[in-house]
């Protein structure tokens, strides 16, 4: 009698850890350093994918009862996965400085065992989390500079334009979990595994669409767009077949799974100005600059709606952004209809 052959997915993939030891002879950021604070993150991601699954089931969905420094209601997910971003960072010792959306101030890190690593990491601990108590997905975001040389960590040292950022990337819960991350050669996404605890590498060499047929928006804001973009909206939603148009429209409301979905599929994100918000709402270090790395190393485009979004140099910790991200084409199509003269 023939018997089936279970095959470990171990056997078939490569575990986060194994691809990025790989990439050291390629990449030569990638070193032991490197490793092991993507490794931190990770562990940090697995964590927040066990206390999220759990919501419902224990009291850890709803208002934590204070304000973040946006101003903007915590939850009681935001201060978990904001704690364990920061313990885990800490301890690995990669890092001089970490900043976090939930955070005012920087967060310096002392030397332990006499050493003190040259990474600052900036994150978005749990974009979307006042989803949760609905089930929807929601994600950590992170990108990662080095602290350039004679250049005490502060910040001096975090207020520099996307373009110098060494990696970006983000967790998204939902399905399945996924860690997506790009160090400027590519995009790879890994798949976490909960029977054996490990991200394994599912996504490799992501690439998004030069087109798609997504647009993800805010309509309810629709009278607050300017005039040029508006008249675009109302373009994407008007027959054409030759085009694809109308397109589709799609809008979560929790950031990292827009862009999650538009990266693999094709699509636009749009997080216009408005007269309520003139610099927008996402936050340029925190979620605008680690996609714009994502969306540009996967064939897409970023902008504020004026200028490449990865060339703006911050004023501000928690400044904030405009943004346009996705498919190139789609992004060209809206500056054009944003630039036009009516």
């Amino acid at each position: 009698m023939a018997t089936s052959q279970i095959v470990s997915p171990m056997g078939q993939f490569k575990t986060l850890e194994q691809f990025i030891i790989e990439q050291e002879q390629a990449i030569p950021i990638a070193a032991g350093a490197f490793t092991r604070l993507i490794r931190d993150i990770g562990i940090a991601a697995k964590i927040i994918n066990r206390e999220i699954n759990k919501a419902g089931l224990v009291d850890i969905i709803g208002d934590f009862g204070a304000t973040n420094v946006q101003g903007e209601a915590q939850q009681k997910l935001d201060v978990m996965a904001d704690a364990e971003i920061i313990r885990a960072l800490k301890r690995g010792g990669e890092c001089c400085l970490l900043g976090s959306e939930e955070q005012e101030n920087l967060i310096p890190i002392e030397k332990c065992r006499g050493l003190r690593g040259d990474y600052i990491v900036l994150f978005d601990p749990l974009d979307g989390s006042s989803n949760i108590s609905v089930n929807v997905s929601v994600g950590t975001i992170f990108s990662i500079y080095r602290l350039p040389e004679g250049v005490q960590p502060g910040l001096d040292a975090v207020l520099r334009p996307g373009v110098e950022q060494v990696a970006a990337g983000y967790v998204i819960y939902g399905s399945s979990t996924m860690f997506v991350y790009t160090t400027g050669n590519g995009v790879n996404g890994f798949t976490l595994d909960p029977s054996v605890g490990e991200f394994l590498l599912s996504h490799p060499d992501i690439k998004t669409p030069r087109q798609g047929t997504i647009y993800s928006i805010n309509e309810g804001y629709y009278n607050a767009f300017e005039y040029g973009l508006r008249q675009y909206i109302k373009w994407i939603q008007e027959p054409d077949e030759a085009t694809g148009r109308p397109y589709t429209s799609r809008y979560i409301g929790s950031f990292v799974s827009d862009f999650h979905r538009n990266l693999l599929k094709g699509g636009i994100f749009m997080y216009p100005a408005t007269k309520k918000n003139p610099s927008g709402k996402l936050r340029l270090l925190y979620e605008v600059n680690p996609t714009a790395f994502i969306a540009e190393q996967a064939g897409g485009l970023a902008v504020d709606g004026d200028i490449r979004v990865l060339e703006k140099t911050p004023t501000a910790l928690h400044e904030r952004s405009p943004l346009f991200i996705g498919s190139a084409a789609m992004v060209e199509r809206v500056q054009e209809f944003l630039h036009a003269t009516y």
